[in-house]
């Protein structure tokens, strides 16, 4: 248990006392450190306004802490010039009232006041309070205010990411590894619900894991794709592009500015370039506009244990590998078997022997009614497209279906993912 617990607004703005009570100034703001790894971060001191000048005062020569008041441990005290160091935020300037990710939750909440608790001696941020209600006690006159702690809304600290970009000295990065917890949706939810600043701030902690930040900005609506590859350099977007599915990142390439279109395009590599180009050659709503260019395929000839050891070496999602085109040599669809039927039989057994050869396939110029009304009609997670001489040219999975089919009204991310 805490040895006690003050809350941030109930100090800063506070008489700063010396140890008989007398007056010395005022309390500013409480200095803490956010970069000493995981638990709670330290209270290190504190920015006072005495005499008309900003100093600071250590947290070892504080004896009391609020609230209300704040009261050294001696009569003289010989402070420096209040000057931020790297790695130190003040929590009523760069905290109090602006938005932090829940990771828990995976929302975005806003910090209406702070709690400090004092542990074994030592002082440090416990958690944020998100409701509307510590706002508004610091209305009142500062004898007036209370917390009523049986109603508070109080999240702990080690289930928060604070946003610290706006810091001028401040070396803190959103910590990717937290991030990473979330699905790449949630992250791209809270990308949206963010402001602009708030935004690239999570997709730069995100740049440490380049497949990750791929990921979430296959997620991200149009707008706010383009939003953010707006002030990034045709090479960094590229970058972006190349790791993103074929069929998202012709989506994403056909949003930007035209004249950056082809630039952008020049860039990626050789292989995912042939791919996008064909990719754009089809009307993005049929479904050779739909369908990501790869696939998992077997020949005919091939063995069940063969083709399970081919899913395994495959890269692919899930949804891309739960179906298994079975091929002639001549690239043409013998039909296609499930994964799951695959794991069923007996790694001996020729696939050829397994192959749903009345598995429904769409033409590349199919449009998104008839595709969606097949894959219902068939129930299935995935289906293949076929070129005009009757080769595979692609596989649609269900989301991209679904992804399409969404109204526009539906799509409430931005309030979904803030508090």
């Amino acid at each position: 248990m805490p040895d006690s617990t003050v809350h941030l607004s109930s100090v800063a703005g506070s008489q700063l006392l010396d140890s008989t009570g007398e007056r010395l100034g005022r309390v500013d703001d409480v200095v803490a450190r956010l970069d000493t790894g995981d638990g709670l971060p330290p209270v290190i001191g504190l920015k006072a306004r005495i005499g008309g000048r900003e100093l600071f005062v250590p947290i070892n020569r504080v004896e009391q802490l609020g609230p209300y008041a704040v009261q050294t441990a001696t009569t003289k005290l010989d402070l420096a010039q209040f000057e931020r160091r790297p790695g130190e935020v003040l929590l009523r300037a760069d905290v109090l009232d602006r938005s932090m990710i829940n990771v828990d939750t995976a929302r975005l909440v806003t910090a209406h006041e702070v709690e400090l608790v004092r542990d074994d001696g030592t002082w440090r941020v416990a958690g944020i309070d998100p409701s509307i209600r510590p706002r508004l006690w610091r209305f009142l006159p500062r004898r007036f205010r209370g917390h009523d702690t049986e109603h508070r809304q109080f999240v702990a600290w080690t289930d928060m990411e604070p946003f610290v970009g706006h810091v001028p000295t401040s070396r803190l990065k959103l910590a990717s590894r937290r991030l990473a917890r979330l699905h790449p949706a949630q992250i791209a939810d809270l990308v949206e619900a963010a402001s602009h600043e708030e935004g690239e701030e999570i997709l730069e902690a995100l740049a440490q894991d380049k497949e990750l930040e791929a990921d979430v900005f296959e997620e991200l609506d149009d707008e706010h794709q383009v939003e953010f590859l707006r002030e990034r350099s045709d090479k960094e977007a590229a970058a972006v592009l190349a790791r993103m599915e074929p069929d998202d990142a012709a989506d994403l390439l056909l949003e930007l500015e035209q004249e950056r279109r082809l630039p952008i395009l020049n860039q990626l590599p050789p292989a995912k370039q042939v791919k996008i180009r064909k990719l754009l050659g089809f009307n993005p709503s049929t479904a050779g506009g739909m369908m990501n260019p790869d696939f998992v395929s077997v020949g005919s000839d091939a063995t069940v244990e063969q083709a399970i050891q081919r899913v395994r070496g495959s890269a692919l999602g899930a949804q891309q590998v739960s179906t298994v085109c079975v091929l002639e040599v001549d690239g043409k669809l013998v039909g296609a078997i499930s994964l799951a039927d695959l794991l069923r039989a007996d790694g001996a057994q020729k696939v050829v022997s397994l192959t749903d050869t009345s598995l429904p396939c769409v033409p590349a110029d199919a449009d998104l009614p008839d595709v969606a009304r097949v894959m219902a009609d068939y129930n299935l997670v995935a289906i293949p497209v076929l070129d005009g001489d009757g080769r595979v040219a692609g596989l649609i999975a269900v989301d991209d279906v679904l992804e399409l089919l969404i109204p526009e009204e539906w799509r409430w991310r931005a309030g979904a993912a803030r508090g």
